[in-house]
């Protein structure tokens, strides 16, 4: 077992994925977790002819043919894309709004521009769309956008991006008087949002392509993950990174142990998944047939799961 940390930064992991590419004793990977992540370590997967099999990596581009940054052949992930994340986010936002009016702010990365624009199509048929705007990742002061949305009249806010830029643009909505709700995806579906946020937090809605790993397992098989593990509530994509690791497992029982084996093993065969499902891996490395995106709320400073949105 070997483990590396890249921080979910492309530049760290441009630092990383060469020296584990290269790691002829790792014969499958686990990640990377990040989109951005994942595009800046590929070309020394990819050289190292490495298969990866990522539990929360969602960008569409990765499993595009088409795409320049496609991670073909080495590629997989045991998550739906943000092509069934963007427009459930867009529902679960919407759910139980009547009229819903949408501001839909990224943060201009590789993962939260295409996710806050993937709303839009499913934002247009529920309601109409009075605003969108992008603002660099790092902004420190959001209030001009606030005053914005404030202005636009919007009754549903969607932020692409991660936790700590969502903390400080819903700070500044309900600062600056916005009542509406807030939203946002797996970026922000994080531990320390809640208390990065403060009172914002409460009620946001947020999405991931998840739902969680202690609602699956027995309560057995909870015990025993947290006996092995010592963790007594699994974080959000445990069940997804259990998935990942068990398909690895899988094939090396059955006696696949060289990089070429493992990526054969992985592109062909059927795997069965932590709830009972089947996993199956296109060519491009999406799981065929989908898999679900989860709907979570903030309640009393605590991100909980509400159903599939």
């Amino acid at each position: 077992l070997f483990r590396s940390d890249d921080e979910g930064d492309p530049a760290v992991a441009s630092k990383v994925a060469p020296g584990i590419g290269a790691n002829k004793k790792i014969i499958g990977l686990v990640g990377p977790a990040y989109s951005g992540a994942t595009i800046a370590s590929l070309p020394y997967y990819k050289a190292g002819k490495l298969a990866l099999i990522s539990p929360s990596a969602t960008r569409v581009s990765l499993t595009d043919p088409k795409a320049p940054d496609r991670g073909f052949p080495v590629f997989h992930r045991v998550v739906a894309h943000d092509g069934f994340q963007a427009p459930a986010l867009a529902r679960y936002a919407a759910k139980g709004v009547s009229s819903p009016k949408f501001y839909v702010i990224d943060d201009m990365t590789t993962y939260g521009g295409p996710l806050a624009k993937g709303t839009l199509p499913q934002a247009k048929k529920l309601g109409t769309v009075v605003g969108t705007d992008s603002v660099p990742k790092g902004t420190a002061d959001y209030t001009s956008v606030a005053s914005k949305v404030k202005a636009s009249g919007a009754n549903v806010v969607i932020y692409g991006g991660y936790t700590t830029d969502a903390a400080k643009l819903f700070k500044a909505l309900r600062d600056g008087g916005y009542t509406g709700i807030l939203a946002s995806g797996d970026g922000t579906n994080t531990s320390d949002f809640p208390e990065l946020a403060g009172k914002a937090a409460e009620g946001v809605r947020l999405t991931a392509a998840d739902v969680p790993f202690d609602s699956i397992l027995s309560k057995a098989q909870l015990a025993e993950f947290t006996k092995i593990t010592g963790i007594k509530v699994p974080g959000l994509y445990s069940t997804t990174a259990f998935n990942a690791t068990n398909i690895f497992l899988d094939c090396i029982s059955q006696g696949k142990l060289t990089r070429s084996a493992i990526q054969l093993c992985v592109n062909s065969g059927s795997f069965k998944g932590v709830g009972g499902d089947v996993i199956k891996f296109n060519r491009y490395g999406d799981i065929i047939g989908g898999a679900p995106v989860g709907g979570y709320l903030v309640k009393n400073g605590v991100i909980v799961y509400d159903s599939v949105a």
